[in-house]
């Protein structure tokens, strides 16, 4: 079976990072965190979860 990058249906905004953990199989709250911190640090975090928000499919 091949796995694909989707949104996730256990969304909090769009999906993004609860797909994202569905894909690498870890915890949503880990990838959660990470990309806050990913944000924090430079702000470029905001843009690429718009951008993965626009372009993943949903699930």
């Amino acid at each position: 079976m091949e796995k694909r990058l989707t949104k996730s249906r256990d969304k909090v905004l769009s999906g993004v990072c609860g797909g994202f953990a569905e894909y690498f199989g870890i915890d949503p709250t880990i990838v959660r965190i990470l990309w806050v911190i990913f944000c924090c640090g430079g702000g470029s975090g905001v843009l690429a979860y718009i951008i993965a928000a626009l372009i993943m499919p949903e699930a």
